[in-house]
């Protein structure tokens, strides 16, 4: 069943996705999705969450500011404490990385019942709940 399911998920994806633009790295890719799904999100968050050294997400991050797809932000009550937040700019680049093409997907979708519709979309449901 894993094996099935990793088979579609791909083909979806392969099938599907937008095509790239930018020139973006995957870690970089999950750097914007960390701060984009998470609260309050600091540089030792992203070295925890991806299972690097501090100093490997920092770079990371420093990067990413550089390229005006993030932010950072003191909090207000304690100023050592910096917060990453996604620019609009940055929102676009992971939406491109890691969204399906809406219009390839309409016209896939289009070739589907009204019921295999809303099969496809409980089911991505289902798996996006269980998997948090």
């Amino acid at each position: 069943m894993i094996e099935e399911l990793n088979t579609y998920f791909t083909d979806v994806y392969f099938n599907l996705h937008p095509a790239q633009e930018e020139a973006i790295s995957h870690q970089s890719v999950r750097v914007l999705q960390i701060v984009k799904k998470k609260q309050h999100v600091a540089i030792r968050d992203i070295a925890e969450h991806l299972s690097i050294s501090h100093n490997t997400a920092s770079e990371h991050v420093k990067k990413l500011v550089r390229n005006g797809w993030l932010s950072k932000t003191r909090n207000d009550v304690d100023q050592r404490i910096v917060y990453l937040r996604l620019t609009e700019q940055g929102l676009m680049v992971l939406k491109k990385n890691t969204e399906l093409d809406e219009k390839k997907l309409t016209i896939a979708l289009e070739k589907l019942t009204d019921g295999e519709k809303k099969k496809i979309v409980e089911a991505f449901r289902l798996l996006s709940e269980v998997s948090k």
